[in-house]
């Protein structure tokens, strides 16, 4: 119970690492108010919302309905994401500002939202979920890889724009992790099977980590056992970047 009496917010709480880390911050103690794009049913003393990171009047309005319904928010932990997988020469505008929209401009927003909760509360959190991605590239991701490197910064700089009230700001940078969203990058390939070899051969643990052992940074850095850490970025990517 390391988060007992604590009350956090997650977003793409619905699936993947979000899903994980809601799990596994409850089963330590913390209330969770969850975020994602549809309805989500919740255990005792947590709640959700809906709502489109992308969209800040979306994210303003559930942040005040979940930080009411908590009572305060004394963490956040932004793990809503999309991947997008094309060659530079054939990404159109749309498709760049859509995946900044959601990986970069949605932490910004929730972050906003939820920062004068944050202070009210004192000793908060905030946990940003990023890549290995955002520290070293993979071929057809420009926008991806750029988004997920614009987060990893902007959490440092959070880190020192907001110590002086009490916050501490990190990242996570996981590798691959056996989630929806790793599967769609590989499945349609025209040889799947290759195609994760591939991807395999890129890291030192030959495996995709369970999003449990994502959502254990996550516990890590939303408790007080992380107390003298901020503006880390934390590799969890079975030694692909060996950052």
């Amino acid at each position: 119970m390391r988060l007992e009496g604590r009350r956090i917010l997650v977003t793409g709480a619905g699936s993947g690492i979000g899903l994980a880390a809601m799990h596994m911050l409850q089963r330590e103690g913390a209330r969770v108010g969850a975020i994602d794009l549809k309805p989500m049913e919740m255990t005792a003393g947590s709640i959700a919302a809906v709502a489109d990171v992308s969209r800040e009047d979306e994210v303003t309005d559930a942040v005040e309905i979940l930080a009411k319904g908590l009572g305060g928010l004394d963490g956040v932990v932004n793990s809503a994401g999309i991947d997008f997988i094309r060659p530079f020469s054939e990404m159109a505008s749309a498709d760049w500002h859509r995946i900044m929209a959601v990986n970069l401009n949605g932490p910004f927003h929730v972050c906003k939202a939820a920062l004068p909760h944050l202070k009210q509360a004192g000793a908060g959190t905030i946990v940003n979920i990023s890549s290995a991605a955002g520290l070293r590239p993979l071929e057809h991701r420009t926008a991806y890889c750029a988004s997920k490197a614009g987060l990893v910064m902007f959490t440092k700089t959070l880190a020192a724009d907001l110590s002086a009230d009490d916050i501490r700001a990190n990242v996570i940078c996981p590798g691959i992790v056996d989630t929806p969203l790793f599967h769609a990058s590989f499945e349609q390939a025209p040889d799947p099977n290759a195609e994760l070899a591939r991807i395999k051969d890129r890291y030192v643990i030959k495996r995709a980590a369970r999003p449990d052992e994502i959502a254990a940074a996550v516990v890590f850095l939303s408790s007080a056992e992380s107390s003298y850490i901020t503006g880390t970025a934390l590799a969890v990517d079975g030694g692909r970047s060996f950052h």
